[in-house]
């Protein structure tokens, strides 16, 4: 099957989403991690480009040919990409990848992993984009924890 062509079954889900980048080397190194542990499988790889894909979306990570205008996530556009987690130890897991990691940062760590109301990773990759990944519920794999008000930005 070809993902790179609309499925019906798919219909209202993600197709694809494209991210530009300052410095493609470093970023891919740490998008091929996170997307990686996240399930997703290498697409494809060109001069300047790699893409990465889960089921019918993926995504693709472009060398940006002007770096003079830095991301700003609280700027008209994108501000997160938001990532299913399979269990609370998948995102327990990540949160500590992240601490290790001189490439991205924590944030909000007074209130993780409830920063959001929900079990969840808050970080920022190395263009500034910031990215969630989501816990399921306590019920669904047996963690505990209280629900917050939602509070990030």
């Amino acid at each position: 099957m070809d993902d790179d062509h609309a499925e019906p079954a798919a219909a209202g889900q993600l197709h694809h989403l494209e991210l530009y980048t300052s410095a493609f080397d470093s970023a891919v190194e740490f998008w091929d991690w996170v997307l990686a542990s996240l399930g997703y499988e290498q697409k494809n790889e060109w001069a300047g480009g790699r893409s990465w894909e889960c089921g019918p979306t993926y995504l693709v990570l472009v060398q940006a040919e002007r770096t003079d205008h830095p991301f700003d996530r609280h700027a008209p556009g994108l501000n997160h990409l938001a990532f299913h987690a399979d269990s609370r130890a998948m995102v327990d897991a990540l949160t500590a990848a992240i601490q290790d990691r001189e490439d991205a940062t924590l944030l909000y760590p007074d209130r993780h992993p409830y920063a959001g109301g929900y079990y969840a990773l808050y970080c920022e990759g190395p263009d500034g984009v910031k990215i969630e990944v989501v816990g399921p519920d306590a019920n669904r794999d047996g963690s505990a924890g209280p629900d917050t008000g939602n509070g990030t930005e």
